[in-house]
């Protein structure tokens, strides 16, 4: 038959301290407080002095503040990534699309006013042309005697 015996643990034995047997060590703050007697107050940083503050605040007023930071944080995050996926989409997408329609355009442009200039030039050569063939023609009928009526 077997038979069981309780062994008690020495850590088990021991009396634990707390707040009723050593109360000069226990304290309700997260923060330490020193009574030396060599403190100085020119010596702490900003940064210290505003993280000493924060056991005037309550933890539920502390943990309000912490979630609203968190919540203008994520909503300024969340609005820039947006803010910039959709330029980088409209800037590709005119590089994709209005560059070349834009030497499209430019090309189209080019060859109106090419056609113009052609235009210009077959205006140009006719009227230079029929100045010659009526000055030619002139010069016949003034040698034959013909007159001409002014206008």
């Amino acid at each position: 038959m077997v038979q069981l015996t309780e062994v008690e643990d020495e850590h088990f034995q021991q009396s634990q301290l707390g707040p009723e047997e050593d109360d000069d060590d226990y304290s309700d703050t997260d923060s330490e407080i020193s009574n030396d007697s060599d403190y100085d107050p020119s010596q702490e940083t900003l940064a210290e002095r505003l993280y000493a503050l924060r056991d005037i605040v309550p933890p539920t007023t502390r943990g309000w503040v912490w979630d609203k930071v968190e919540t203008t944080t994520g909503l300024v995050k969340s609005t820039l990534t947006f803010c910039g996926r959709a330029a980088w989409a409209v800037s590709v997408s005119a590089l994709l699309v209005g560059v070349p329609f834009a030497l499209a355009y430019a090309d189209d442009q080019q060859l109106n006013a090419m056609e113009e200039e052609q235009r210009m030039r077959e205006m140009g050569s006719e009227l230079l042309t029929t100045g010659a063939e009526k000055s030619t023609a002139e010069r016949v009928g003034a040698a034959l005697g013909e007159a001409k009526p002014s206008l």
